[in-house]
């Protein structure tokens, strides 16, 4: 007879898997990288937008395009200078795409009235409706 004790392997138990956390962590962080460099894109900077007292900041849309408008009536899409007639070509094919595409205009304070009227032309010919305008609210005054 064999008494000798018959050693078992010793229990291994399932620990917490750090891997792919990690992963997720810098997938997401990747993410809100790429995210905020594109939102940056999407304005182009030295505008300033006017103020309105009944400004109402709606919900962002997916897909929007954000047309900015400078002080001397240049168009930009994404820090992309555009004439008019460039404008309509990228809007149309936009608009051929997606029904009720969301188009934003952020004209200067100082740009003239007849720039932002050419950007609207151009909206209506390419059958685009969704339009807004961008604006501050006004400031308290202390």
């Amino acid at each position: 007879m064999n008494f000798h004790k018959q050693l078992t392997p010793p229990q291994v138990g399932v620990g917490f898997q750090v891997t792919p956390l990690v992963d997720i962590v810098f997938v997401s962080l990747i993410f809100f990288m790429v995210t905020t460099v594109t939102a940056k894109f999407e304005t182009k900077m030295g505008i300033t937008v006017p103020t309105a007292d009944s400004g109402v900041r709606g919900a962002r849309e997916a897909g929007e395009i954000i047309i900015n408008l400078d002080g001397a009536g240049q168009i930009f899409i994404q820090n992309v200078p555009m004439t008019p007639a460039r404008l309509e070509a990228v809007l149309a094919q936009v608009a051929r795409e997606y029904k009720d595409q969301p188009v934003i205009i952020r004209a200067d304070a100082a740009t003239r009235h007849e720039h932002v009227v050419q950007v609207l032309d151009v909206c209506r010919r390419v059958d685009i409706w969704n339009v807004a305008f961008a604006t501050l609210p006004k400031r308290l005054e202390p």
